[in-house]
């Protein structure tokens, strides 16, 4: 992120809209850190951040504003660039970026190079944007900043820790504690007659990769859990996720039945499938959402999966959702930062954008999150989501589903217990999926799967913006510090190994950081949790409606972004609207207490 600030630091002036970078302001190790910012830095650092190599006279060569001359740091934590003006006139700016952020390294150039600008470093970034930095050969800067880059963006390629664990900062609020699964579960109204909750997985026998605390039928015992689990990929059987306070309707989860070519049948299964039916009274139907496409749910079954056949299972409906798997979307999202960064080239925008794929398949998981919906509220039947081992598509569905369905998912805390519960708990392998502190890049294992699902909410906002009390600034947050590595919030793949980890104490929470100030993520426009606006939501899947998140995708480029934030000027009218409201009131407190005294004067006796 580039900022600009003047020739003279000061701590206000390098403030950013972009929250990874904006922290010097935020962060309450400012003042204490003073002599670091005098004496070894240019900037504060965090707590527990160390800086481990300063390098000067390096150039930036930046895709937008050429080349500046200045200063380079590398910490613990990040890496951070100030160049250095020339004349007072000169504006400097600061190039400020996380090291977990860094996908890869790699030198540019050798002895033989010739010409300026020729010899250095590329750093390509998880968040769309790539940096190089040019180091004249003859000082050898290059090496030991190469070497600090790669020691400390892939610390697990060295046998060491990630910056979480290093990173004390003291919060005012412990964001370990938003979420409690069994407060959560009786908020949905769960142990009622027909569900019940069950510890059977407490110490995750049954299943690694699902949490601790399960919600199931009442009239389903424990050993047929059991005998359901071993016949789901990976343990994974259906629990719940979500009941309709009216209808009893709900959202479970699960993976796929281990069917293989020979079409194998599972009686418990079946009975267990029958079971969360009738745990819904109105409705004798139930709908499995496989997110698949059908060709890849019938590929799945050459290697023991498959998808359950509407013969087996009685009174069930089979819809696949035609999703694609996870390297699809890597290699969507890689078209599409070919695109954003760093040129856009304006003739053939639109169409290199639709040749991403990009947003067909943000509508298409739209799109299968409102057909659950729809089958939820409209229909009052029972839905049953998987995809293959059901910690990516599903997570995608049913976190959408309820967050349509359920207008506390849409609340700022709400929303933090929504990615807790659905993407947390029930195992989506952030690590795998992410790569935090590993030099794989080229994993098959990473892919945007979370990122889809943040967008997909994005484009939620924009159709309904007076539904969510959280802004654009919160979900770009978030994102921001899915990659950062400074909080233990998205590490670990499930609840076990953060467990073993134990995180809740050796990490700080992103939500410890997000509810300390909570006021710069609220959406001025917010209806409000109990107002009419907050019914079940039914956006418009269409390519009509779906848009690029320029916000995210475009941001490092200064022609695309915004000026002035859409945020920024309503709540600035929303301020005016109360000073003024308060005049009102005054003006008419003042005139009803005239309109008294003369009243009282007129009745007086002595008038």
């Amino acid at each position: 992120m580039e900022k600009r600030v003047s020739n003279v630091y000061t701590s206000s002036k390098v403030g950013s809209s972009n929250s990874v970078d904006s922290d010097y302001s935020k962060s309450s190790s400012l003042n204490s850190k003073q002599s670091s910012i005098n004496n070894e830095t240019s900037f504060p650092l965090l707590p527990g951040e160390k800086r481990q190599d300063l390098k000067t006279d390096v150039t930036y060569v930046c895709p937008y504003n050429g080349l500046s001359k200045g200063l380079l740091t590398i910490t613990n934590y990040r890496l951070h660039f100030r160049s250095q003006p020339t004349t007072d006139k000169e504006i400097a700016f600061v190039v400020d970026v996380p090291l977990g952020v860094v996908s890869r390294v790699e030198k540019v150039g050798g002895a033989s190079s010739r010409g300026e600008n020729s010899y250095g470093i590329d750093i390509f970034c998880k968040d769309m944007r790539n940096l190089r930095f040019a180091h004249k050969q003859e000082n050898h800067s290059r090496r030991t900043v190469f070497e600090k880059l790669q020691t400390f963006a892939f610390p697990l390629a060295y046998n060491e820790r990630l910056f979480a664990f290093y990173y004390t900062e003291i919060f005012p609020e412990d964001g370990w504690n938003v979420y409690e699964p069994v407060a959560e579960l009786k908020r949905m109204g769960v142990n009622s007659d027909t569900w019940r909750i069950t510890r059977i997985n407490d110490s995750y026998e049954i299943c690694d990769s699902y949490p601790a605390v399960w919600a199931v039928p009442n009239n389903a015992p424990d050993e047929l859990l059991k005998q359901v689990a071993g016949f789901r990929s990976r343990n994974r059987l259906p629990v719940l996720s979500w009941v309709h306070p009216v209808s009893q309707a709900t959202i479970t989860r699960c993976s796929q039945p281990l069917v293989g070519v020979s079409g194998k049948r599972s009686t418990d299964d079946e009975k267990y499938i029958n079971l969360i039916m009738e745990a819904n009274a109105r409705s004798d139907k139930l709908s499995i959402m496989d997110a698949r496409p059908s060709a890849n749910a019938i590929a799945n079954k050459a290697k023991g999966g498959g998808y359950e056949s509407e013969d087996a299972y009685q009174n069930v409906e089979l819809i696949f959702l035609d999703i694609h798997n996870i390297h699809v979307m890597r290699e969507s999202l890689r078209k599409l930062k070919e695109i954003c960064f760093p040129a856009t080239d304006d003739k053939k925008w639109l169409s290199a954008v639709e040749s991403s794929l990009w947003l067909k398949y943000i509508k298409c998981v739209l799109g299968g999150a409102v057909r659950i919906v729809d089958k939820i509220e409209n229909m009052s039947t029972s839905v049953v989501v998987h995809c293959s081992d059901g910690w990516d598509r599903t997570s995608q569905l049913t976190a959408l589903a309820m967050l349509l369905l359920d207008p506390y998912y849409r609340s700022l805390k709400g929303f933090e217990v929504l990615i807790e519960k659905e993407w947390l708990s029930f195992g989506h392998k952030f690590q795998h999926r992410i790569g935090h502190g590993d030099s794989g890049h080229s994993d098959a294992d990473r892919s945007p799967v979370f990122l889809q699902f943040i967008d997909c909410v994005w484009q939620v906002t924009k159709q309904y913006p007076h539904a969510f009390e959280f802004n654009e600034h919160f979900l770009i947050t978030i994102l921001d510090h899915l990659y950062s590595c400074r909080f233990g919030t998205f590490l670990c793949n499930t609840e076990r190994e953060r467990v073993q980890e134990d995180l809740k104490h050796k990490t700080i929470s992103l939500w410890s950081f997000v509810n300390s100030s909570p006021e710069q993520y609220r959406n001025p426009l917010y209806g409000g949790y109990n107002a009419a606006v907050q019914t079940v939501l039914k956006p418009v899947p269409s390519s009509r409606h779906i848009r690029l998140w320029k916000g995210l995708y475009c941001r490092w480029n200064p022609s695309m972004r915004a000026q002035d934030p859409i945020y920024q000027r309503t709540r600035e009218l929303l301020v005016l609207q109360e000073q003024l409201q308060r005049q009102v009131d005054d003006c008419r407190y003042e005139s009803n207490t005239k309109t008294n005294y003369q009243h009282a004067r007129l009745s007086s006796p002595l008038h």
